[in-house]
């Protein structure tokens, strides 16, 4: 990404119009497979497209080839999880430093003051190409207190943790995969401070469990750890979009200001 370009994205006094239409040229001319996708509909670099008329990649093309704009080469790639025998999308990132301000804007965006987070995943020695644990790693490297941690998998929750984070004041903000957040909470003994967010970050189309429905496994989410309903939120992100998306109380997903939801044919 073009540095002078960077800082215009977070910008609130910029118009998302006027974003996406400058990223849109950039794009088109240094990125050679967008570049040449986009010319296949005529667009050329002067050209300046409604926000809707600009032409979207299809996620297909990140499982087929490396997306770099610019000659700067990649310090950081992220894998997709995909399922046994599908062949996985690849991000590769240029700039990790455009990705974690993304990262910590979004969350604060939804959630602000900074809470302990505790992460309920693989670390990221065991998974260094997972864009969920890139972003759980850069909310909890935030924590100057040392509270936030990546928590072992298969074993209830740390009493003794627990009790420092009620001692810190912080609200604490758990989050894992849906059926690891379930079973986390058939086996926790230990009280989640009362202000405590669960937020599952999805993972229930690769589990064949009998709660398929989102509704019902935040029922027993909010009924495992003891926690109002209105606490159990969801996560999304992709491992080819570098911003995420929170369902907060409604359940319906809301993204950030900087990235706009369409619908394509």
């Amino acid at each position: 990404m073009d540095m002078s370009i960077r800082p215009k994205i977070f910008n609130p006094d910029i118009s998302f119009e006027a974003k996406a239409g400058e990223v849109f040229r950039y794009q088109l001319e240094h990125n050679p497979v967008y570049g040449r996708f986009a010319r296949v509909f005529g667009f050329t670099e002067t050209d300046e497209p409604s926000l809707h008329g600009i032409p979207l990649l299809p996620v297909r093309a990140f499982k087929e080839g490396a997306l770099l704009s610019g000659k700067k080469k990649a310090s950081l790639l992220f894998r997709s999880s995909g399922t046994s025998g599908m062949t996985q999308s690849m991000h590769h990132v240029p700039d990790p430093g455009l990705y974690e301000e993304s990262v910590w804007r979004g969350f604060d965006h939804f959630y602000g003051n900074n809470p302990v987070i505790g992460a309920y995943t693989p670390g990221y020695s065991d998974n260094p190409h997972s864009s969920l644990v890139y972003m759980l790693q850069c909310l909890i490297g935030r924590d100057r207190q040392g509270l936030s941690r990546f928590l072992k998998i298969g074993s209830p929750l740390d009493e003794k943790w627990l009790s420092e984070v009620r001692k810190s004041g912080k609200d604490l903000v758990l989050f894992g995969a849906a059926f690891g957040l379930a079973d986390l909470a058939e086996m926790n003994l230990a009280e989640l401070p009362g202000s405590s967010i669960v937020i599952e970050t999805g993972g229930m189309k690769t589990h064949k469990r009998e709660e398929s429905d989102r509704g019902e496994l935040h029922k027993r989410l909010a009924e495992g750890f003891r926690l109002p309903l209105r606490n159990v939120h969801s996560e999304y992100g992709m491992c080819e979009c570098l911003s995420q998306a929170y369902a907060v109380v409604t359940g319906r997903f809301r993204s950030v200001p900087w990235k706009s939801v369409t619908n394509r044919d």
